[in-house]
């Protein structure tokens, strides 16, 4: 054994100092270990040192040995011979010579003389190739690889590059070779040529060539700027016309491949983007797209077109590693291109590859610059990117992107899309085609209306038809080996596997946009009738079918909120992540990008489901097709009794978010007002502010009353029971209730409502009311403003055809500060909710839905009926009239009647000088319903749902639909509860519930109809209908009064205390018949 120190023997270690000392066994052990470690560390040395010796050698022997090459090589380029028999066998030699010691910095010249002599001889060359053929063909493969090194290393440099170019253009063209005569050529020269080259870098080559020796600032063309990008162009085609060509499908796709990842890969310069990328699709070298396809799939042979989808779809994320190819968002956008011209020749199956495809690669496609997922609700789908028809340059990935969504937007691939799901049917299929919608909508966030892909499948009813079909059948095996409905493992709540995930999510989310975007153009006709004629409808199912669908769904989007949000999950406190960080152990609590785009991808899903069920529930609300209690969830339990932190804090916890923002709820505290938010008191948030109508409307009632009340303790405090603390005292003259409301109510005088209001009436001589006001003579205050404000007479609001209010149109012209008063109507409306207050004002239901609306109010032309049922028809009527339209005599204006003042409005720009036709008679249709639902009153309802939301909030309200929100202002039109009545009454004066006069009249009330039962507490409440949670939620509680013993009077009421007064009646005829007179007159609304 040798070392650097010149040992060549390892000494014996001998110890001279007698006998050793006992060592401990631990101690032994380790210097046993250490000497080990020594000795394995100096036998690995030993082993680097002779590698490192012998790389030397041999390197300094190689230099020594080139040099005597070259030199032997000049000598000969000097003695070059005259003979061209002579020139082929020295040409021979100097070549063996020139790969030996051939370097790209020194011997460039050298090369290019060579190249020189055997182009001279070229057709020589070949026929005395064929003679040596193994020995020459090798030699001129690796000629031709030097000549791709060195084109590749002066491409940057001003030394010419003809004679390289040259060498290429000759030695790889098929017809070189055919020159020479048949029986000397062996066969597929040209095949071993190409593979060589291009296993060597060919195309990499190529494309520095072109980017250094062509021009860039290019506008787009398919014809070579100059000669030299000509013959680039043709080196770089005639491989790929080569392959495409050949009968080994192998060398065909390998061919395919390397252009890809060298030319297509890649980000583009603008020598590709602008010239190769065109020519290549639109040039005179027809480029096999079908081939292609087929090299990015590796389709086997012999596979059927559904087991290929499956394998694709199934391995889609194996992608790179079977194809050996970066996927990048250029890769996309060279498909798209070459596929612009192709897609037309393509037949059923490849159609269907081309689908499988892009449904991997648009994935890659990058999102809009500094998009965020849009979580929130629109009423419109107005938001989104438009498209640029036309992209000037590839400097950026914004400017690819643009370009990629609008060859995606190309009326031949929406056929390519539409044709593939025809002739292939099948769950693969839609999964693919979902995949690529899914993209566009969740990830590019592309409106439907804008995207000639989406829409075109929205309004396809038999594609929406199967889809919901493949949403309903995609299934899973489980651990017993049956299959399990992935849309049921989703509804109860179940983790899927990744797999799994990919193929519900994109179907799911697709067809709830797609559906829900083609709802929005059915009208009620179609909708509730489209089934009797399927064959003409664009209704893809049957009200049996929808109802079925809305329960799917409804389940599906309780699923994911428990999916979301679990009721048992791990937590780690900060005390003990701090203890583990001190270990240096991780726990990883910072999300990861995948995981944060997979929480965006379930909070899509979850906005779209939620999104069309909402739909399904707002026509089942306008018009009822499901049973009765459809839309009740049993296992949804929400007690507004119970103790919850959801109630803290209301204006900022009780709003909407994105699924994936209520993560911070349950993490961080609330302006410090607590602990943070249960997982179920979150699902308890998501389900109320989503989908509420999951809920009983009792429950619902509960809850918003307990917010309510949280609220109010805020600004309501206990002292103002007492006649102390903040409040609001005003005084108010009975016979100008409105006018001096709207003076010292207003904004700038009382800017905070939800005070504690007290009033002092002032009658008709002036002088102040007896009474001090408790809240009772707030309550008759506040009923006779409401009826007062919304009384026709007054102008602000008008009666539809069915005595419905919504706000008069005609009211801009009645006063000039109408903005500000509808402000304050709203105020006041808002007011009575606030206080629990019902009061029988019978609106429309296109209003209640626009105070509802979550964004600008606007309602479209399903919501007509309700304010004018004969327009409504009519538009009907012209949207089926079969006759020519332009006969009727319209346009695109309307006549108004200001108080006899006509005046014609256009309804768009222009508009009176535009005749209505055939062609253009739904856009007048939707003007004409928006202009009567929304225009002429936007600002109407805009300023009355300011002041709405001034005192109460109005995401509490959307808790509730139309109809229910009426029931919340007006009360519930059900038969009056006596027993609950009897119950919750309070007797005064001497009567107790024991006395017989008080037996008496109960037992006159039970005897009542149900008509006379609700006179009855109209004439003492003012309210003809019971309040919502019975009547232990009447305030002040119902009271009789002792009256007197005088049984000519009648009976009296005091509505402001909700107080009757009953005279001491001796029998029951008599207690029938005055109480019979005194609620029929209507009369008794003032205090006694």
């Amino acid at each position: 054994m040798y070392s650097f120190e010149g040992d060549f023997r390892r000494k014996p270690m001998q110890s001279l100092r007698g006998a050793s000392k006992k060592e401990e066994k631990n101690v032994l052990l380790q210097r046993a270990q250490a000497e080990r470690q020594k000795r394995e560390i100096q036998r690995k040395k030993l082993e680097s040192s002779v590698k490192i010796q012998s790389w030397y050698r041999g390197c300094k022997t190689r230099k020594k040995q080139a040099r005597v090459f070259r030199q032997w090589y000049d000598d000969h380029v000097q003695n070059f011979p005259v003979t061209e028999s002579a020139q082929l066998t020295n040409i021979m030699e100097l070549t063996s010579h020139l790969l030996y010691f051939y370097n790209d910095q020194t011997d460039g010249q050298r090369l290019t003389w060579l190249c020189q002599q055997i182009l001279r001889v070229k057709e020589k060359y070949i026929e005395f190739m064929y003679g040596r053929h193994e020995q020459m063909e090798y030699q001129l493969k690796c000629l031709l690889s030097l000549c791709l090194s060195y084109l590749e290393s002066i491409a940057p440099t001003p030394v010419p590059i003809a004679i390289p170019m040259r060498m290429l253009e000759v030695f790889t063209s098929p017809e070189s070779y055919q020159a020479v005569a048949e029986k000397a050529r062996r066969p597929d020269t040209e095949y071993r040529i190409y593979k060589f080259l291009i296993n060597k870098g060919y195309f990499g080559c190529m494309r520095t060539v072109l980017n250094e020796k062509v021009p860039s600032s290019l506008d787009k063309t398919t014809e070579p700027p100059t000669p030299v990008a000509a013959s680039i162009f043709d080196l770089i085609m005639k491989p790929i016309c080569y392959a495409a060509s050949s009968p080994d499908k192998n060398f065909s796709q390998s061919v395919l491949k390397a252009v890809c990842k060298a030319l297509l890969c890649p980000s583009y310069t603008e020598q590709i983007g602008h010239f190769l990328l065109p020519a290549m699709a639109y040039g005179r070298y027809p480029f096999p797209l079908v081939e292609l396809i087929q090299a990015l799939i590796s389709e086997s042979p012999g596979e059927s077109p559904s087991e290929s989808m499956e394998k694709w779809t199934g391995t889609s994320a194996r992608l790179n590693t079977t194809t050996a190819l970066p996927l990048t968002p250029w890769l996309l956008c060279a498909l798209l291109t070459l596929g612009e011209k192709g897609l037309q020749n393509l037949t059923p199956r490849e159609m269907l590859q081309y689908v499988l495809v892009l449904k991997t690669l648009v994935m890659e496609l990058p999102p809009p610059r500094g998009a965020q997922m849009d979580q929130g609700e629109s009423d419109s789908e107005d938001e989104g990117m438009v498209i640029d028809q036309e992209v000037v340059s590839y400097s950026s990935v914004e400017d690819l992107r643009e370009d990629c969504l609008r060859l995606l937007n190309s009326q031949d691939l929406v056929k390519a899309v539409m044709f593939s799901t025809v002739h292939y049917p099948e769950p693969a299929t839609f999964t693919a085609v979902c995949t690529i919608c899914h993209c566009l909508l969740a990830v590019q966030r592309l409106p439907v209306h804008k995207t000639r892909l989406l829409y075109t499948l929205a309004y396809n009813a038999s594609f929406i038809k199967h889809l919901w079909e493949s949403c309903l059948s995609v299934s899973a095996a489980s651990v017993t080996g049956s299959q399990t409905r992935l849309l049921q493992m989703l509804s109860g709540g179940l983790q899927m596997s990744p797999h799994d995930v990919e193929r519900i999510i994109p179907m799911l989310s697709v067809f709830c946009s797609l559906f829900s975007h083609s709802l929005l153009t059915l009208h009620d006709a179609e909708f509730y009738g489209g089934f009797k004629d399927s064959s003409s409808s664009s209704m893809p199912f049957d009200l049996p079918e929808l109802a079925r669908m809305a329960l799917a769904l409804r389940e599906a989007c309780l699923g994911i909120i428990e999916l979301a949000h679990p009721d048992s999950k791990p937590v780690v406190h900060e005390e003990y992540r701090a203890a583990l960080l001190k270990t240096g152990i991780r726990t990883h609590q910072e999300t990861s990008p995948a995981e944060e785009k997979q929480t965006e991808t379930w909070a899509y899903l979850f906005k779209v489901i939620a999104h069309l069920v909402r739909q399904l529930y707002k026509r089942d609300a306008r018009r009822q097709f499901c049973p009765p209690n459809h839309w009740l969830a049993p296992h949804v339990s929400i007690k507004a009794e119970r103790p919850a932190q959801l109630y803290r804090a209301q204006r900022e916890m009780f709003v909407r978010r994105p699924l994936g923002a209520l993560r911070s709820l349950a993490q961080t505290k609330v302006e410090d007002e607590g602990p943070p938010l249960s997982n179920k008191e979150i699902r308890n948030l998501v389900v109320l502010t989503e989908v509420p109508f999951v809920v009983a409307f009792q429950e619902r009632v509960k809850v918003l009353q307990r917010l309510i009340n949280k609220d109010k303790e805020e600004h309501q405090n206990d002292m103002t029971q007492f006649l102390s603390g903040p409040a609001i005292n005003v005084m108010i003259r009975r016979n100008y209730i409105y006018e001096d409301a709207f003076e010292k109510l207003s904004k700038d005088n009382e800017p905070n409502l939800k005070l504690k209001m007290r009033i002092q009436l002032v009658n008709a001589a002036g002088l102040d009311e007896a009474g001090i006001d408790g809240g009772g003579i707030f309550r008759e205050f506040l009923s006779q403003l409401l009826k007062t404000a919304f009384d026709p007479n007054r102008g602000f609001f008008k009666y539809t055809t069915d005595r419905l209010i919504y706000p008069n149109p005609q009211a801009k012209v009645l006063n000039e500060d109408y903005i500000k008063h509808y402000f304050f109507i709203g105020r006041m409306l808002g007011k009575a909710i606030y206080e629990n207050m019902l009061a029988e004002l019978p609106f429309a239901s296109f209003f209640l839905s626009k105070i509802l609306s979550r964004h600008s109010g606007d309602l479209d032309i399903h919501h007509l009926a309700s304010m004018d049922p004969e327009m409504y028809k009519n538009l009907l009527f012209l949207k089926s009239y079969d006759g020519a339209v332009s006969e009727l005599g319209l346009d695109f204006s309307v006549l108004k009647n200001d108080f006899g003042a006509a005046k014609i409005e256009d309804l768009k720009p222009g508009g009176r000088n535009i005749p209505v036709t055939n062609n253009n008679r739904i856009e007048y249709i939707h003007l004409m319903a928006d202009y009567l639902l929304n225009r002429q009153i936007r600002q109407h309802c805009h300023a009355f749902r300011e002041g709405m939301s001034d005192v109460i909030d109005l995401d509490w309200l959307r808790m509730f639909d139309h109809h229910e929100l009426q029931v919340l202002i007006s009360g519930a039109s059900v038969p009056v509860k006596i027993d609950d009545l009897r119950h919750h009454t309070n007797y005064s004066g001497g009567y107790t519930a024991d006395h017989h006069v008080i037996k008496l009249f109960w037992k006159v009330v039970n005897s009542f109809t149900d008509q006379q039962k609700r006179q009855l507490l109209k004439f003492v409440t003012s309210c003809s209908r019971p309040p919502l949670l019975g009547f232990k939620d009447l305030y002040p509680a119902f009271c009789v009064h002792y009256a007197g013993s005088e049984v000519d009077r009648l009976p009296t009421a005091s509505t402001c205390m909700n107080l009757l007064k009953l005279p001491e009646f001796k029998d029951e005829e008599t207690m029938r018949n005055k109480l019979l007179y005194a609620i029929e007159s209507e009369s008794g609304f003032e205090l006694s």
